[in-house]
């Protein structure tokens, strides 16, 4: 298997299979970044097409010294969907939420589907900067110093705005009273250690 290093010299080349494993190998995290950032899969289509194209226009500005591949993919794919939600602040939805319900019993799903609207709805209020922070760290495991690299801050800044991300979401939840075993635990959401 060639190093990322070697396929993107490859696809700086033209080289069309290169290009494809590099899409092949990351397109299921950035797509669920996408889609969790706009909350609709039909929106996250755009921007993840956009994404991969700009792998293809724009190889040559990676500079594998400053950034992993995935952590300079994802860094594009998070500045376009900022880019969309600044210019249409109705554009996030929560459609994605059916196939996590789809997953589990009736009565557990019915439970979880409120759970998961309600922080969805919290999720949605939050600022950008907060949600994509919240959704790199968190749903995408990345590591605060990618985290950090993606989102162009500091990570003593990317960790202050998770505290207030963990702080905006707790005081969203407060009043969410749930008798479901999976009920929404804010403090799951934690600051990782530095890297």
């Amino acid at each position: 298997m060639m190093t990322d290093e070697a396929l993107m010299s490859a696809i700086r080349a033209g080289d069309r299979q290169a290009y494809a494993q590099v899409v092949n190998n990351h397109v299921r995290p950035v797509n669920r970044y996408i889609v969790r950032m706009l909350g609709s899969h039909s929106d996250s289509e755009d921007i993840a097409q956009e994404t991969f194209l700009r792998l293809w226009t724009q190889a040559h500005t990676w500079q594998p010294d400053k950034a992993g591949l995935s952590t300079w993919l994802h860094r594009i794919a998070h500045n376009l969907c900022i880019d969309y939600l600044r210019r249409d602040k109705s554009a996030v939805t929560s459609e994605y939420l059916d196939e996590y319900a789809a997953r589990e019993s009736p009565e557990k799903s019915l439970a979880q589907d409120s759970n998961l609207q309600a922080l969805e709805q919290a999720l949605r209020q939050l600022p950008e900067r907060q949600r994509s922070a919240l959704i790199l760290t968190h749903y995408q495991g990345l590591a605060n110093r990618e985290v950090a690299q993606i989102m162009d801050i500091s990570v003593d800044a990317l960790e202050s705005v998770l505290a207030r991300t963990r702080r905006s979401l707790k005081a969203q939840l407060q009043g969410i009273e749930t008798d479901s075993p999976a009920q929404i635990n804010v403090t799951k959401i934690h600051v990782k250690e530095r890297d």
